[in-house]
């Protein structure tokens, strides 16, 4: 069984974000980019049910600008076998990924995608969802826990709900997203990441996945949120009330 494992370059968790001067957007020039962490997990996850002899493949597909194929090589030095990068320089909204997605899934025949639940840049929470709707997989979201039955032909995902855990049993092939307590991501080693630099990266492009990318959303301006205001020491619970029901208006 081949297990597709979708990766986005995002920037990294540690790095202040900064606006730009024409709100535009933020500032991504010159600035430290890494692997969506939840990304990170669906690989990880792959790659052990591979070790465990339930799968026997496990490519690692990216889409973006031609930045991508180093956070696709990172994949290949965590161990995924190949690579896939769809390029272009438009802004991919979840509607267009999960379209490219089940372009390569049509090419690829895998028995099995995994993806983050969501990634740290935009927080949209979608893309998963919309390519099972689209392939009409069955689909377990939020997976804290993956048990893979290679007889029956199906996976159990545990995922954690507001009233606690919910089992699910989806029969193959099937879409995961992945959350935080599911696996802690392996670092690459230095030999994996010279091992890496031979493995194959296929490229392609939304043309010649038939794909027509017209982005649907507008950003008009991004702006930074407001500064905390310094913090005040109060005399007496009146003036504080005071404070709350005049200036902060909570009361």
């Amino acid at each position: 069984m081949k297990i597709m494992v979708a990766i986005k370059r995002v920037i990294d968790y540690a790095v202040k974000i900064r606006v730009k001067p024409d709100k535009s957007g933020v500032e991504t020039q010159n600035v430290k980019m890494s692997m969506n962490p939840f990304c990170e997990i669906a690989l990880e996850e792959a790659l052990r049910i591979k070790e465990a002899g339930l799968a026997t493949e496990v490519v690692a597909v990216s889409m973006g600008p031609a930045q991508c194929v180093n956070t696709i090589r990172t994949g290949l030095a965590m161990g995924a076998d190949r690579g896939i990068h769809v390029q272009t320089d438009e802004n991919l909204y979840p509607r267009f990924v999960a379209k490219l997605l089940k372009a390569l899934v049509e090419v690829e025949k895998p028995g099995l995608i995994i993806l983050g639940k969501q990634a740290i840049d935009d927080d949209f929470n979608q893309t998963g969802q919309m390519i099972a709707g689209l392939l009409d997989w069955p689909q377990g979201t939020f997976a804290s826990k993956v048990v893979l039955d290679k007889e029956k032909k199906e996976v159990i995902v545990e995922r954690e709900v507001d009233g606690g855990l919910e089992t699910l049993s989806l029969d193959l092939p099937a879409v995961i997203t992945t959350d935080l307590r599911l696996n802690q991501p392996r670092y690459a080693t230095l030999p994996n990441i010279m091992k890496a630099k031979s493995k194959v990266i296929k490229k392609y492009t939304p043309e010649e996945l038939n794909v027509e990318i017209k982005p649907d959303l507008e950003i008009i301006q991004v702006t930074e949120p407001p500064k905390r205001k310094a913090g005040v020491i109060l005399s007496s619970v009146d003036e504080l009330i005071d404070k709350l029901k005049n200036e902060a208006r909570v009361l």
